[in-house]
């Protein structure tokens, strides 16, 4: 928004071309979502426990994860509205990767914020059933991979890169889709099963967003791009806005969200920030090294399914 005005008006006052630079706008955008996550973080903390609106936890989950029973939650959805506020207010709004990552997040998001209601109204760890999520999960995850197929950079759309090392692309064709669909919805997922120990969720996900946001940056500019054996894609540098944002926000939350936990983000924000980490990789083409940068969610998700498997079939924990 601040960018369309800025551009409209940069003809009457010359230092409003400043608004222009997209690294000046990522760094006030990380900025804003910094100063709002602290500035509303506690009394958003007050409102839950007020509500009662608490952590539930599965008993076959790791013991880790017991003592935070009751533990405000939710928090995420503190962290989704300032996102999208700051990247409203800070990216062009022309460009459709925004409007898409807003889709997804948001979308994601109405899917975690659905599930968290379901365990805090039934006072259990049981949300939404498995399938419906899954399929909530998976059509939104299908409509933003399915619009880049379409309508992406024809380019590079039905590439798997691996950056950095010449003529090294594999063209997957249609595999794209099922490619995009797991780096999606494997993600959020993946971020949703890490959250619940203290900054284990939160801080990860601001140093991949902080990564991925060069990399945006990088494969928006053609000279960088080429001279770094990157993809460009024309238009991406704009999610760098939009990392910045997650980055900020996120930052304010683990002020609150280390040890001891004053709030969980719940499955409104883990879910969300997953599926859009996954976005943004898929975009800018840097799956490979989105797996190797959320190796924490990975293998915190293989630690889960190992325990919940080991005390289903053996009655006990590894």
């Amino acid at each position: 928004m601040i960018y369309w005005l800025a551009e409209q008006l940069q003809s009457h006052f010359s230092w409003l071309n400043v608004f222009g630079y997209l690294t000046f706008r990522a760094v006030v955008a990380a900025l804003t979502a910094l100063l709002l996550s602290l500035l509303l973080g506690g009394r958003f903390i007050a409102w839950l426990q007020a509500k009662q609106i608490g952590q539930q936890v599965r008993k076959i989950g790791p013991e880790s994860h017991l003592s935070k029973q009751g533990t405000p939650t939710m928090g995420g959805s503190m962290i989704l509205a300032i996102i999208v506020f700051a990247t409203l207010m800070w990216a062009d709004l022309s460009n459709h990767y925004i409007w898409l990552s807003l889709f997804v997040i948001i979308g994601f998001g109405l899917i975690g914020w659905l599930d968290d209601f379901k365990k805090i109204h039934r006072k259990n760890s049981d949300g939404l059933a498995a399938r419906y999520k899954y399929s909530l999960q998976s059509l939104v995850g299908l409509a933003a991979v399915l619009y880049l197929y379409f309508y992406g950079d024809s380019s590079i759309r039905e590439q798997l890169v691996v950056p950095m090392i010449t003529d090294f692309n594999w063209h997957l064709g249609w595999l794209t889709i099922p490619l995009g669909y797991f780096v999606i919805v494997g993600a959020s997922n993946a971020v949703n099963l890490t959250d619940g120990l203290d900054g284990l969720a939160i801080m990860p996900t601001v140093l991949v967003a902080s990564a991925l946001g060069v990399f945006a940056y990088v494969a928006g500019n053609v000279v960088i791009s080429n001279y770094l054996i990157l993809p460009f894609v024309p238009g991406a540098g704009e999610l760098a806005i939009f990392c910045a944002a997650i980055v900020g926000s996120g930052l304010g939350f683990l002020w609150y969200n280390t040890y001891p936990a004053q709030v969980f983000m719940g499955d409104v924000g883990a879910l969300a920030l997953g599926a859009a980490l996954g976005l943004v990789a898929f975009i800018t083409r840097q799956e490979f090294v989105f797996f190797i940068m959320a190796g924490v969610f990975v293998m915190e998700t293989a630690s889960v399914m190992l325990q919940v498997a080991s005390f289903t079939l053996r009655g006990k924990r590894i």
